[in-house]
């Protein structure tokens, strides 16, 4: 049976395959090719390029853009980006579980809806792309998805700092914080903010983020590492 490029898994990819075969591949279980007796190949070898080129990118880009991190954070969020939960999501937003094939056995017991499996899909959907058209527009690919993910993560795991700094500050009414942006780096779509917070005008500490109030966070919180807090 020859295979159909499905254009709408690549519309809603953003990505045209010059070879569909490997996109073919990647959308092969194991079970459909054991079915057919090897006659096809199955998504698990490029599982295993596709899980190689995401952590590489998912580092690099966490690497670049938050500096202010140390090493044992960056492990932490490049995890919870990487894990099987996380891809399983990013499959079905991609739609990618109604586009496999699978054998009989496989298909009945609901292997379109299983994690594990979205999860390797989703890589081997990466190893396609990276495949066929090199590494840009498999960061390009990846990196539509982690974003969102990223502003989860750090409107979440931010302390407030800045709460905490007012309530130090307030102890002495005539005291007065403000918080200026100073700076803007990057492109529009991938913008930092660079923000001083001001103790009566002058400057106690600096932030960078991807959005103000991220970056206002930061300049809180380097004020009161200066400050012993």
């Amino acid at each position: 049976m020859s295979f159909e490029t499905p254009h709408a898994l690549e519309e809603a990819a953003g990505y045209a395959f010059a070879n569909p075969r490997y996109l073919e591949i990647a959308l092969t279980h194991s079970s459909y090719a054991n079915e057919n007796h090897g006659r096809c190949e199955s998504n698990e070898r490029q599982e295993f390029l596709g899980d190689a080129v995401l952590s590489i990118v998912v580092s690099d880009y966490l690497f670049h853009n938050y500096k202010h991190l140390p090493e044992g954070q960056l492990t932490k969020m490049r995890a919870s980006l990487v894990c099987e939960k996380t891809l399983s999501r990013f499959s079905k937003d991609l739609g990618l579980g109604g586009y496999l094939m699978f054998g009989r056995g496989e298909e009945q017991m609901g292997g379109r809806e299983r994690p594990s499996i979205l999860c390797d899909a989703f890589e081997a959907f990466l190893a396609a792309i990276y495949l066929d058209g090199g590494m840009e527009p498999a960061r390009a690919f990846i990196l539509r998805f982690i974003k969102p993910c990223l502003d989860d993560f750090e409107r979440l795991s931010f302390k407030d700092y800045k709460t905490q700094l007012q309530e130090i500050i307030q102890q002495n009414p005539e005291e007065q914080l403000t918080y200026a942006l100073v700076g803007e780096t990057g492109p529009d779509h991938d913008k930092r903010f660079i923000v001083e917070v001001m103790l009566n005008s002058n400057p106690i500490g600096r932030g960078e983020g991807r959005s103000k109030k991220a970056a206002e966070q930061m300049a809180a919180k380097e004020a009161l590492e200066l400050m012993g807090e």
